[in-house]
């Protein structure tokens, strides 16, 4: 980050039901910390009764921003260390947001899910962001913050152990409770409309390594139909956020040098259990549709549901024979609450504990890693345990 600026970061799309989620957040948990922030959005209306409601003070800024104003934008950028936005779909509303931050030299963190636009900014700013000392971060929310970092998490044990990193881990979802994300659901329809446009999009959200410029892994393990899974002893179904977070994670692999090794393998689903009874749920499963339920952008669930919520997943690192086992627990619902908090301690970890990382477009395991796992764990409700 090379930009001198007001504030450490600046919440956009605060009045937005995620972004209020974000603010809550960094009320409650850093009101009594030496950290300088914002609140960002179109409606200056909403965004004084969002003050109000949440009783900010003064410190707290308040910007106006148009998302079709480059003049606008540029303001926001320029008065902060760390743009987060939680103002999707990013294809539609992101791309002069985060391109701002780039070639200003900001950081930047988002939600971001979309596979199409993420290929689109890597590919074409890149160097640029290397060169002004921007670090942009996708997907620091449930896609794919626990997967990528369970991964670093799980991998680093067996490192400590065998002194070598596996060749393949597993991820498997166990238990998951909370209501779909509409931002989420918003996006994936965002990206179906994007195909009619453009075909060739087929080809990036096809490939498990889309994100890694140019490098070809080998061949991964199908994910999309119900398998066995023999060393689990039970049926896994195809898991609707593994397209995103599996492409993240080879991503990972390839900004670290690939030290999880360039034939990597990383395979995610979801348990559904064994026998009859748990072929048929995994069949099932494979057959809904994931987008059915999902509320509108800007609705979600009650504070009830998203405090009821929790979520838990299992990796498993296969290595000579044996299997290392960790995982990775949310203690709110996944797609909002857990996901306010993550990104918020990924803004304030890239900010205050990152300060020699060079610019760039990363993961989350990539940039902050085990610094942003201590965060979570220490604040946001996350655990990460051997197994």
């Amino acid at each position: 980050m090379n930009n001198p600026a007001n504030y450490d970061f600046v919440v956009y799309g605060a009045s937005g039901f995620t972004g209020k989620l974000v603010v809550e957040y960094a009320l409650n948990q850093y009101s009594n910390e030496d950290i300088s922030w914002a609140i960002a959005g179109r409606n200056l209306e909403k965004l004084q009764n969002l003050k109000e409601e949440f009783k900010l003070t003064n410190d707290v800024g308040i910007i106006q921003v148009d998302s079709e104003d480059q003049s606008s934008i540029d303001a926001l950028v320029q008065q902060t260390k760390c743009v987060l936005t939680t103002v999707g779909p990013y294809q539609l509303y992101g791309d002069k947001v985060v391109r701002t931050c780039i070639s200003s030299g900001t950081d930047y963190v988002d939600l971001c899910g979309e596979v199409g636009f993420m290929h689109k900014i890597i590919s074409e700013c890149s160097a640029e962001a290397k060169q002004t000392g921007a670090r942009i971060v996708f997907s620091c929310g449930f896609d794919s913050i626990p997967f990528d970092l369970g991964v670093l998490f799980v991998q680093e044990e067996v490192m400590s152990k065998l002194n070598k990193y596996a060749s393949s881990v597993r991820g498997r979802v166990r238990d998951m409770n909370g209501e779909f994300s509409g931002g989420t659901a918003a996006s994936m329809k965002a990206t179906m409309a994007a195909l009619q446009t453009d075909p060739e999009l087929l080809n990036v959200l096809v490939n498990p390594h889309a994100l890694c410029e140019g490098f070809q892994g080998v061949q991964q393990d199908d994910d999309s139909k119900p398998v066995y899974d023999e060393e689990l002893d039970t049926w896994v179904a195809p898991f609707f956020m593994a397209p995103i977070n599996t492409k993240n994670i080879h991503r990972s692999n390839k900004l670290m040098n690939h030290i999880y090794g360039e034939n990597f393998k990383y395979n995610e689903m979801w348990i559904q259990g064994p026998g009859e009874e748990g072929k048929a749920a995994a069949e099932f499963i494979s057959t809904m549709n994931p987008l059915g339920d999902a509320p509108e952008p800007g609705e979600g669930p009650s504070r009830e549901s998203r405090e009821n919520g929790n979520y838990d997943v299992l990796f498993c690192a296969d290595v000579d024979g044996e299997t290392i086992k960790a995982s990775v627990n949310g203690d709110m619902d996944p797609g909002y609450g857990s996901t306010s908090k993550m990104i918020t301690e990924s803004a304030l970890c890239l900010v205050k504990d990152c300060q020699d990382l060079a610019g760039g477009i990363y993961t989350p395991a990539s940039s902050m890693g085990t610094k942003l796992i201590k965060r979570l764990e220490s604040n946001a409700g996350l655990t990460f345990k051997l197994e």
